[in-house]
Order: structure tokens, then sequence, then C-alpha cells
């Protein structure tokens, strides 16, 4: 009688994993497997198989980071289909999150002081505490996923050289941030054109002087940068038709994002010229997830078929001159729900670390995912937040807030 197939894979396999597990650890893996005896349906058995093995492989890279903060983390991954909101400094609650344990992150950060509760002495201090920002998220977000950064180039005193009114001067917030996160070892990959439609600004109208060097567009339009993390990977994975981890170091598709080659010679096909498949960690991601419930419909992909695109800036104000929102600086809900279902799978969880009024949040709830957010003005906008998760999130859904600077973990119910 043939041995079920998981045993082939673990036997081809054995020489590599002995390289890189303990025999503890090897045990572990393979008492994962025992379930998998399915022979009537091989592929399914490679696609358990392969998913065990990358889940593990995480978990042994995620424990190598001490100062995970347990409570955060269970708050976090604990499996309900409410949203999540974090109360505490984006940069500390970064700090205590377990590596690579966010599928997607999506913002727009607050601008260099353009609102009252966000002022910095100068441009640089704004910019470096950004990048630490940048930094932590990097950590956090798993591999070969996505950062959608939406920010706005603005008109103000950058306070390096004067701060006299006529300082003043464009500053190319979108410029200064790819260059941030390529540093920071992401990989810049678009820059859609939010076209709002409105002037946003009054930049010098100047129209008593029609006059050359007097003339300067308004600003209506913001970047929504789209960035790749591909952290090299030097862990074998298994090719995704056999399973095994017989398998070679092939050419990087990406900038850090490594291929393979199967050297199975059982494996279960070929190329005419004898070469064995060529995957990477990505392709293993987006080609075995192809489902109908991931399915993005037409309609939503031709909106985004150019990157440039018009939607209207959100209206705060209500008829009674109130802020509906509560928060004074809201982005449009088209811009997380394009991230959410352009690149995030259903169940899977999206963080906004500047969470604000929480719309990337709602976005993710409403699409089938696990919506994180954290903000660090509780006093400032716990009851907008409230408010807005309650009018706007779909159905009967929990609402659980963690106050990450008392370690208190709060859950109510609607």
């Amino acid at each position: 009688m043939a041995q079920p197939y998981i045993k082939t894979i673990l036997e081809k396999s054995s020489p590599y994993l002995k390289t890189i597990f303990t025999d503890d650890q090897l045990c572990e893996l393979v008492e994962k497997t025992l379930y998998l005896t399915d022979e009537k349906n091989i592929q399914k058995v490679v696609d358990a198989w392969s998913a065990i093995y990358i889940d593990f492989v995480k978990r042994d890279y995620q424990r190598r980071y001490k100062d995970t903060d347990k409570q955060l983390d269970e708050f976090i991954t604990y499996k309900d289909d409410g949203v999540k909101i974090i109360w505490g400094g984006c940069l500390d609650v970064l700090k205590a999150m377990k590596p690579e344990s966010i599928h997607l992150m999506v913002t727009s950060p607050p601008y260099y002081n353009a609102r009252d509760y966000s002022h910095w002495s100068n441009l640089s201090d704004y910019l470096e505490e950004m990048r630490a920002v940048i930094r932590e998220a990097y950590r956090v977000l798993d591999n070969n996923r996505v950062f959608l950064w939406n920010v706005g180039d603005i008109y103000d005193n950058d306070n390096l050289f004067t701060k006299s009114v006529w300082g003043k001067r464009r500053i190319p917030l979108g410029a200064y941030f790819i260059k941030i996160f390529e540093e920071e070892r992401f990989t810049f990959v678009d820059d859609y054109i939010w076209d709002k439609g409105e002037v946003q600004s009054e930049r010098q109208k100047n129209g008593d002087k029609p006059y050359p060097f007097y003339q300067y567009p308004m600003n209506c339009y913001e970047h929504i940068l789209i960035f790749h993390k591909h952290r090299n990977d030097d862990i074998r994975y298994p090719c995704p038709l056999c399973g095994c981890l017989q398998v070679n170091g092939n050419a990087f598709t990406e900038i850090g994002l490594r291929s393979w080659e199967c050297k199975n010679r059982d494996c279960f096909r070929r190329s005419a010229a004898d070469r064995g498949k060529r995957f990477s960690l990505k392709t293993i991601m987006t080609q075995g997830r192809q489902s109908k419930e991931a399915a993005i419909d037409n309609s939503f992909i031709k909106r985004y078929r150019r990157d440039i695109i018009k939607i209207n800036p959100v209206i705060k104000i209500n008829s009674k001159g109130k802020n509906k929102l509560g928060h004074s600086a809201p982005f449009p809900l088209e811009i997380p729900e394009m991230a959410v279902r352009f690149f995030s799978y259903p169940e899977e969880i999206v963080l906004d670390p500047f969470g604000g009024s929480m719309t990337s949040v709602i976005a993710a709830q409403q699409n089938n995912r696990v919506g994180v957010g954290i903000e660090l003005n509780k006093d400032m906008f716990l009851n907008s937040v409230r408010e807005n998760l309650k009018n706007r999130i779909k159905g009967d859904v929990m609402i659980s807030e963690f106050d990450y600077d008392w370690s208190c973990l709060e859950l109510e119910q609607r």
C-alpha cells in the first residue's frame, strides 16, 4: 500500500528541514501534518501542508522579537467580526506589536502643522517622527504586503531657515515620504492622484498682480502612495505543485522578493525545457487564494484603472454648522475601501496607525476584514469615534477598545 503523500513531502524535504529547525520544532511541525491523509486530492494536501509550513516559519520568526505585548497581541488577533480601537501613541503601540502580524496598512498621517493637534517645531522633526513610525510599520506589516499612505503637499513654513511669514513655501510631502519609505526598505509601487475637484488652499491668489512670477496653482489634489514590503527571506518555501522543499534560489522578481525553482525530479509538472515550477512566497499567496469571496467586481476595478481619480472630499459640517464626524481631517471612505479590496483578503487584519475618525476601520468591516485603528487623542475624539462607528458600521457589531496606556481592555456591544 502506497504511503500517504504527506510522508513523501516530508521525506524529500527532511534534509532541509533538519538544517533550519531543532528536533523539538521538527516534531511539532510533523504533528501538525498528521491529518493530511486525503489521497483523493493531492493538491489539497499540498496546499494544506504549504499553509502549515508557512505559518510555522512565520511563528518561529515572530518569537525572536522579545518586546511583543501579549495582551495587545491577543486583542488584535482575537477572531471576531467586529472593529477594534487602540487608544495610545502610534509609535508606542507599533513597538509592542508582534512582527509581521498585520496584512494591510492604510492611513492618512497627520500633516505637518496643518491642525491644532499636530504641531512640530520644524519640518525635520516632523519627518523624523514619521520615519520612526514607518520603520516600525515595516516590522509589523506582513511580508509581501502593502502600505497605502495618503498625504497631500502643503503650503507652509518649514521653520528650518526663518520663522518669518516670508518663509512659507510649497512643501512636497509626497516626494519626501517616497524617499523615507524607500530608505526604510519599502518599495514604491504607485502614486494615485486624488483629484479633490475643489481648491483646498488660498496660495497666493495675487489677483491684483497679473504679471510674471506672481502666478501659482492652487492645491486641489493629494497623493495616494502605494508601497510594497518585500523582506529578503532566505528560507525555502514549498513548491506549490508537489509541496517539496527541494528548491533552489532563482532570480529576484522585485527588490527583496526572492523566487525559487523546484528541483524535485518527481514533481507533477516540468516545462518543455525540463525546468521545474518557478514561484515565490508572494505567488503562493496570490495564486492560491483566488476564491469567489476575494473576487473584485469589474466596475470597481474599472474605477481605479487610471491613476488620477476624482473623489469628493468629506463633508464634515452639517446644515446646523456642527462637525458630524467630530474630526477635522477625515478622508473619504473610497480610499481605504480601494486598499482593502485590492490588497487584502476576507477576514484579514487591516491596521490604520493614525485612526482619526476610523474611516479605514469602517471600510475594513464593511468588506469582511478586521479593522484596527490606533488613535492618540482619546480625550479629543473618544465620543466622536464611538458615534461615527455606531452610525456607519454594518449590523450588530462589537466595538472593542484597548487602552494601551493603562493596559485595560474594554468591550462594548452595540
